[in-house]
């Protein structure tokens, strides 16, 4: 049930004409209360779309009362009548909700193409539409509404006790992080206020969200909410709580990677034996970039030379003469050199999992990329929507 399975939660997704092929684009959540505690993170990229300044500006009152998302276009870097149609999107959820709602305490996300302002002859209609349409377990559709290039509606959930965290995310693109990625919608009827939100949401997407690197592009868009109703009454200890929001944040980041754009292999990266986490992550991220290995693991190639040369252009510490690389559990590379046989590995299933120690202290890191295929230019040679 997605960003419903938390008490106090409506949803909708309906298919507002934004698209062009008449696919549901136009998905809202609203929060029920009685609490509507909230908090965010959102693209570093410093070319940020429309709908992520107003947000921001949201988030820094603490409430939000409801999002509202849209696919078929991203209004970004659209100028000022990109930002006066956010502002104008926000206003008219609230009226269409009625009962106290304003436009300061709604979030608005939206996905697609760059450059092109939203055609909001058919946008505030469809907020009509979308608000007579609201469930509490309309969460399938509003995940189905804000899919662009996605192949299948990502959702999530975690149940502990009586309180209940539940997500939905899109994205198959433009994944590579920066405090987060893609546009994700997360609930919970747990009673938090927003500090202990933005607490548990920060230290979840540092490692999940903010460890996706498929293609190394950062969107102009990409935004992680987190409501809190308070529906439920319980008041969870934060350790706890933050494990849940960590679990729904790690199967969304999982979906993604999986659903990428033509991948064909999902690439999970572990960096051991480094001096600082910072190091791992870097080195993680920068075998997760190198365009020559992911086409080597699309064809099956142990070629462990690839790794060593991405590991060699970070500024982590390390002796090249110590670094060691298994793929799937083989160790073909010792010491910076030849390792065991590499016709040992089989890189036949979906996953294939890269171990790059450093062998220069105890920290760790993992990062999740995937292949680059035909595919992958194809889609987005051709995507414009």
């Amino acid at each position: 049930m997605s960003v419903t399975a938390a008490q106090g939660f409506t949803a909708a997704g309906i298919a507002a004409g934004i698209k062009a092929n008449g696919n549901p684009d136009l998905a809202l959540v609203v929060n029920d209360g009685p609490r509507l505690a909230a908090a965010g993170v959102f693209t570093s990229n410093r070319v940020k779309a429309a709908p992520v300044l107003w947000s921001e500006q949201v988030l820094r009152g603490g409430a939000v009362s409801a999002v509202v998302l849209n696919s078929g276009g991203a209004n970004a870097c659209t100028g000022p009548r990109g930002f006066q149609d956010t502002h104008a999107t926000a206003e008219k959820v609230a009226t269409a909700l009625g009962g106290g709602h304003n436009a300061g305490e709604i979030a608005v996300a939206s996905t697609g193409l760059i450059g092109v302002l939203l055609p909001m002859d058919k946008l505030l209609p469809g907020i009509d539409t979308a608000a007579a349409a609201l469930t509490a377990d309309g969460g399938e559709a509003a995940a189905i509404a804000i899919k662009t290039t996605d192949t299948v509606h990502k959702t999530a959930t975690v149940t502990q006790g009586g309180w209940t965290v539940g997500g939905m995310a899109k994205g198959a693109g433009m994944l590579a992080p920066g405090l987060a990625t893609m546009l994700v919608v997360l609930t919970t009827d747990a009673d938090l206020d927003s500090a202990t939100l933005d607490r548990a949401l920060r230290a979840a997407t540092r490692t999940t969200f903010d460890r996706v690197d498929s293609d190394g592009c950062m969107s102009t868009n990409d935004t992680v909410l987190l409501l809190a109703s308070g529906a439920s009454g319980e008041v969870p200890a934060y350790e706890e709580f933050a494990e849940a929001v960590r679990t729904v944040c790690d199967d969304l980041a999982r979906q993604l990677i999986g659903d990428a754009e033509g991948a064909s292999k999902d690439i999970r990266i572990e960096v051991i034996g480094a001096l600082t986490e910072d190091d791992a992550v870097e080195v993680g991220r920068s075998i997760a970039r190198n365009n020559l290995l992911k086409c080597a693991i699309h064809g099956e190639d142990p070629n462990w030379g690839r790794v060593l040369a991405a590991i060699g252009t970070t500024k982590a510490s390390f002796d090249p003469d110590r670094l060691n690389v298994a793929i799937n559990d083989v160790w073909v590379c010792k010491n910076g050199s030849v390792g065991e046989d590499r016709d040992l590995v089989s890189m036949k299933d979906r996953e294939v999992r890269i171990t790059a120690d450093l062998a220069n202290g105890g920290e760790s890191a993992v990062i999740w990329g995937n292949d680059l295929t035909a595919e992958y230019v194809h889609e987005n040679s051709a995507y414009s929507s």
